[in-house]
C-alpha cells in the first residue's frame, strides 16, 4: 500500500494542468462515485501522487492508472508497489486502450486536468460500447454543462452527446482550497451511467455532426446553423427548424437527425 511518509512530493506542472487534491475525504467521496456495476476494471486518468488511487485500490475491482507525467509515474511506482504493473505511462488521448482492456468493459474515473477535460469526454464517448460508467472531477462549469438540460445557458454539445448515451448526474462541488496549487475556480464531481439501451435510432456519426453544427452558432435558428447540410425546402419548413439549439432536448436532436437522414436519402 502507499507509503505516506511522503519525503518526496511531485511538483505540479502548469502545462499539464495539474492541481493535486490533498483532501482525503474528498478523494474517498470521488472513489465512492463508482457503482461497480457492469465492469471489473477501472482506469484512473492522471493519478498524480495517488490520493484517489489509494481509495480505488481498496475496492473489489482491478485498478489501472494512466499518467503522462514521468515524475508522477516514478512516485507511484515507489509508493504503490502492488499497482506498479498496471501503471500506463502514456497520453490518454493518444493511447489505444484496447492494448490493455482487449474489448472488455471498464469504468473511467479521475481528477481530470482542466485543459483537456472535454477532449477526455469525447474520447470516452467514442468508446461508449466499453464504458458503462464514467465519473470524476472537472472544472465546475464543465461538470454542470455535461449534466445540464435544454433551456440552460450552459447546455451545449457535451450535454447532448453525453446524455444521448448516458444518464448524467452532478454530485457535489469541491472548493479550490483542497488542491495544491489551488485552481482559480470551483470544481464539480459528476457521474455518467450508460443507459440500458444506448443505441440511437439514427446514424451516430450524423447525430454528432448535427449537434456540433447546431451549437457552433447557438444564437441562430437550426435552419441557419444547418445551412451546410443542403436540406430540402420541404424539410426546412418543419417547425423544429425555427428553434435555437438550446431549446431542443436530446430526444428532439435524435428526431432532427432522423429527419435529416431521411431527407439526404430521398
Amino acid at each position: 500500500m502507499a507509503n505516506n511518509s511522503n519525503q518526496y512530493q511531485v511538483k505540479a506542472k502548469k502545462h499539464l494542468g495539474q492541481h493535486f487534491l490533498n483532501d482525503e475525504s474528498v478523494a474517498q467521496d470521488i472513489a465512492d462515485t463508482l457503482t461497480l456495476n457492469g465492469y471489473k476494471s477501472v482506469l484512473e486518468i492522471g493519478p498524480g501522487m495517488g490520493v484517489l488511487t489509494k481509495y480505488l485500490l481498496k475496492k473489489d475491482i482491478t485498478t489501472y492508472v494512466i499518467e503522462i507525467d514521468t515524475e508522477s509515474v516514478e512516485y507511484l511506482q515507489a509508493n504503490y508497489l502492488n499497482l506498479a504493473p498496471r501503471i500506463i505511462e502514456k497520453d490518454f488521448l493518444k493511447y489505444d486502450l484496447n492494448e490493455i482492456f482487449k474489448g472488455e468493459p471498464f469504468a473511467i474515473i479521475g481528477n481530470y486536468p482542466y485543459n483537456i477535460s472535454t477532449q477526455i469526454v469525447f474520447k470516452m464517448l467514442e468508446m461508449r460500447d466499453q464504458i458503462p460508467e464514467f465519473s470524476g472531477m472537472f472544472q465546475k462549469e464543465v461538470a454542470e454543462r455535461i449534466c445540464s438540460k435544454e433551456g440552460s445557458k450552459v447546455y451545449g454539445i457535451l450535454s447532448v452527446l453525453a446524455q444521448a448515451y448516458y444518464d448524467a448526474e452532478y454530485l457535489f462541488t469541491v472548493p479550490p482550497n483542497v488542491f495544491n496549487p489551488p485552481p482559480k475556480v470551483d470544481s464539480g464531481v459528476m457521474r455518467l451511467i450508460r443507459k440500458a439501451d444506448y443505441s440511437l435510432p439514427c446514424d451516430d456519426a450524423l447525430f454528432f455532426k448535427v449537434v456540433k453544427a447546431a451549437f457552433q452558432q447557438r444564437r441562430k435558428t437550426i435552419r441557419n446553423s444547418l445551412k451546410t447540410f443542403d436540406l430540402s425546402d420541404n424539410l426546412k419548413a418543419n417547425s423544429i427548424f425555427d428553434k435555437r439549439p438550446e431549446q431542443l432536448n436530446v430526444q428532439q436532436f435524435i428526431e432532427l437527425t432522423q429527419l435529416i437522414e431521411n431527407d439526404i436519402k430521398a
